[in-house]
């Protein structure tokens, strides 16, 4: 069964809500697709985009502690010369 033989099989009806101008952006730029095809296509894209906006925030709360290390680096480095000067 090919991948996209698959998604169709699982694919379950749900009822949402959308604001009337959600609605009709969606009916004018869905082209020859189904507004249900495109509002899945955008649907993807945007959980896409959150995913990567989520792994950048935690990659810069990640690097945003490198700084304070790097100092506390650097005087541990400095401490350790001055013991060894006094040796």
């Amino acid at each position: 069964m090919s991948m996209t033989a698959m998604r169709t099989a699982v694919r379950k009806t749900r009822s949402f809500s959308l604001d009337q101008s959600v609605l009709s952006e969606v009916e004018r730029t869905k082209g020859s697709s189904s507004a249900s095809e495109r509002v899945n296509q955008l649907l993807k894209y945007a959980l896409e985009m959150e995913r990567k906006a989520s792994l950048y925030q935690e990659a810069a709360q990640f690097f945003s502690g490198a700084t304070e290390d790097r100092q506390e680096r650097r005087a541990f480095q400095n401490a350790s010369v001055r013991s060894w000067s006094r040796k």
